[in-house]
Parts: C-alpha cells; sequence; structure tokens
C-alpha cells in the first residue's frame, strides 16, 4: 500500500490530512423481515468480507459528501435511495488498516421492489436479514456503523411513519405495523397504532384490497405530507 493511498498532504502545508470515505446503511422490508444491503468487498483492505456499500471521497468528481455517498451506492449495487439521512461522522487511527480515517455515515430506508431488479443484476451484492448480518464478520467497524443507523431507524419509527419507505407504493396496515414493531424492536397495540395513522390522516385508501390471513385486507399509499409528519408523543407498545 503506497504513502498516497494512505493519507494525501494540505498545499503548501506538508499536514497529512486522514482517508476520507462514506459508509451507507440501506434498510428494507421483504418477506416480512428487516433486511440489510451489503457488498462484497472486491480489493484490500478486507478484501473478500461483506460490508456497506461505500468508499473513498473524490474531490474531482463530488460536489459534497452526499454526492459521494449516492455515486458509491449506484457504481456498487445499482441503488438510489429516495433519500439519505446523515448518521454520523466516525474518525481514528485504528478503523482503517490504511491508516488515519474518518468516514460519513448515511443511513436510508428503500422499497425491496423499488430495487430488487437493480441488484440481482450486480454480482457481490445481497440484502442481508438484519439479524443474520450482525452474526457475520463485518469489514472494518461497519457492526458499529450498524448499530447507529439500527437505532436512529428505531427512535424515528417512534414518532414518525418514515418507514413507509421501506414498503411497496400499496401496503396494508398490518404490513406497516409490523414493520414498526420490527424497527421498535416491540409489538405495539393495534388498535392504539391504527387509531392514531386513522387520526392523523397520513394514508390514502387506494379502494383495492388483498388477502391476507384469509380475508381482504384494504391497500394503502402514503401521503406525500406523511414522510415529515411527527406524532406528538411516541407510538405505544404493547
Amino acid at each position: 500500500m503506497t504513502r498516497q493511498a494512505k493519507s494525501s498532504r494540505r498545499p503548501g502545508h506538508g499536514i497529512e490530512t486522514p482517508l476520507l470515505t462514506v459508509d451507507s446503511v440501506l434498510f428494507t422490508y421483504h418477506e416480512r423481515a428487516l433486511k440489510l444491503l451489503l457488498v462484497r468487498r472486491s480489493s484490500e483492505p478486507e478484501k473478500g468480507k461483506w460490508g456497506l456499500p461505500g468508499g473513498i471521497v473524490d474531490i474531482d468528481i463530488d460536489d459534497d459528501v452526499e454526492a459521494t455517498a449516492r455515486r458509491k451506492l449506484v457504481e456498487k449495487t445499482s441503488v438510489e435511495p429516495p433519500y439519505l439521512d446523515q448518521l454520523e461522522t466516525i474518525g481514528n487511527r485504528e478503523r482503517d488498516p490504511r491508516g488515519w480515517s474518518v468516514t460519513v455515515c448515511y443511513t436510508a430506508l428503500i422499497a425491496h421492489q423499488a430495487c430488487a431488479q437493480h441488484v440481482s443484476t450486480v454480482s457481490d451484492v445481497r440484502w442481508v436479514e438484519l439479524d443474520a448480518a450482525l452474526k457475520m464478520k463485518l469489514a472494518f467497524d461497519h457492526h458499529k456503523i450498524i448499530g447507529i443507523a439500527r437505532e436512529r431507524q428505531r427512535q424515528r419509527a417512534l414518532y414518525s411513519i418514515s418507514s413507509g419507505y421501506a414498503l411497496a407504493e400499496e401496503f396494508t396496515l398490518a404490513e406497516l405495523q409490523h414493520l414498526h414493531e420490527l424497527l421498535i424492536g416491540k409489538p405495539i397495540q393495534k388498535r392504539s397504532f391504527r387509531r392514531r395513522i386513522e387520526q392523523a390522516k397520513l394514508l390514502i385508501d387506494t379502494g383495492r384490497k388483498r388477502q391476507e390471513g384469509g380475508r381482504p385486507a384494504a391497500l394503502y399509499r402514503m401521503k406525500p405530507e406523511s414522510i415529515t409528519y411527527r406524532f406528538v408523543r411516541n407510538l405505544e407498545a404493547s
């Protein structure tokens, strides 16, 4: 590994600067499970290990770090998320064997149907159930980053229905509730959950139904303003 690959120097100062990278934690809801998008590293360091999609900031291409995150997601996974939520910046000399490094971390929820076809065309990219991913030996400090993203999504699921980003365009109330329960980590009172959703007028009834548990269930869509809506108090768990 060359010295240039480890760090760069500020013009006129001769001061080494850290390696600057991005990492993105993308979640989806599929087969009644919360899943995480992982890629297998094709080069050193940590070659062959699974980890989060990300990479090094290119100052000649990227206008900002979010642009880097989006570019790397497309390059490595062919996935373009509807949004990216900046999580945290982590930097130290231990996290990367190339030397002192800083990573800017992002997270997002994305519908499986919106990207399944793209992911299937890229080798060494897969959706992995979150519990299974946490048991894998991942690259760098990606377990730590996933933990931070998981907590961010848990907190948001308590006071909003932004989790709808992870569902198909049309979904049932049971699917929305189950996804919230996966994100929060606890069951939610069905009556209370539905009452809060109905009172806030966050969904559009499509007039269509789907067989669910032997009986037809109404299909809904999110209103555009639903993504930014915040409940006055957190959703109640059973």
